[in-house]
């Protein structure tokens, strides 16, 4: 590493944890956000493979764009957002970034972001004030956080999100009496799965997507709950989900009882 692609050791320890964006030269887009300290943001903004996220990110979008800078003959751009920032907020800030630039490379989403991050001023309203799920559910389990719900009210369009597909345990799976539907930290939709699958196309002919990429993952087909099940956990507009061990944090799914 050159004496133009570091940090001395002076501005380092002045530093400590930072936030920064990697930037693409050609369209000034951001396509990563990242935290570190000392150099971190110039081994990743040269792709440096050893201090990749995981190993799976050698391959992935990031590593890409970068690769891509590189051919085109440009150095990736970045800045510094944030740093001396402590320990126990450093998350926070990164996440908020993260939710201000749709679209990164980044293999996971900001922390807590599906539970505090942007939002209208009716889903905070939902958020706060509508009932809450039962803290200690009675049934078996399986809470779904889903994306790209453009209509809560919409059941099919959240059974079909939340049914298809996966990377969870089958045989755990399979134990669960319902699946719940969770959008923000609100249950949306209760369904009772009646057959858990691979995901390929022929178990799954109505998604249009489902093309046996994502054969490794699983699926299922079921029926709604009944009314008495969706009004203990959905209700009129949505439960909020309140327990701590039934929260989404990265993972979109949690299991209860199961």
């Amino acid at each position: 590493m050159s004496s133009m692609q570091c940090f001395p050791l002076e501005v380092c320890e002045k530093l400590g944890n930072y936030v920064y964006r990697l930037i693409d030269p050609r369209n000034g887009e951001t396509f990563y956000v990242g935290k570190g300290r000392n150099n971190r943001v110039f081994d990743h903004a040269a792709g440096s493979p050893t201090i990749l996220d995981d190993a799976s990110q050698q391959l992935g979008a990031k590593l890409d764009r970068i690769r891509a800078i590189k051919n085109a003959g440009l150095d990736v751009l970045h800045v510094i957002h944030r740093h001396e920032i402590p320990d126990d907020a450093v998350f926070e800030v990164e996440a908020a970034l993260i939710d201000a630039y749709p679209g990164l490379t980044n293999i996971q989403g900001g922390h807590a972001s599906s539970d505090r991050g942007p939002m209208n001023h009716l889903e905070l309203i939902d958020k706060y004030a509508l009932p809450e799920l039962p803290s200690e559910p009675a049934h078996r389990l399986i809470l779904i956080n889903i994306n790209k719900l453009e209509d809560r009210s919409d059941r099919e369009a959240i059974y079909n999100l939340v049914r298809y597909c996966w990377r969870i345990s089958k045989a755990r799976a399979e134990k669960a009496e319902y699946v719940l539907a969770v959008v923000r930290g609100i249950v949306v939709g209760a369904f009772q799965p009646e057959k858990w699958m691979q995901a390929t196309q022929k178990n799954f002919p109505t998604i249009s997507y489902a093309d046996g990429s994502e054969s490794h993952r699983i699926g299922f087909v079921g029926k709604q709950a009944e009314k008495e099940i969706w009004d203990l956990y959905v209700g009129e507009r949505g439960k909020r989900v309140t327990n701590p061990d039934l929260k989404h944090i990265q993972n979109p799914i949690r299991f209860w009882n199961c």
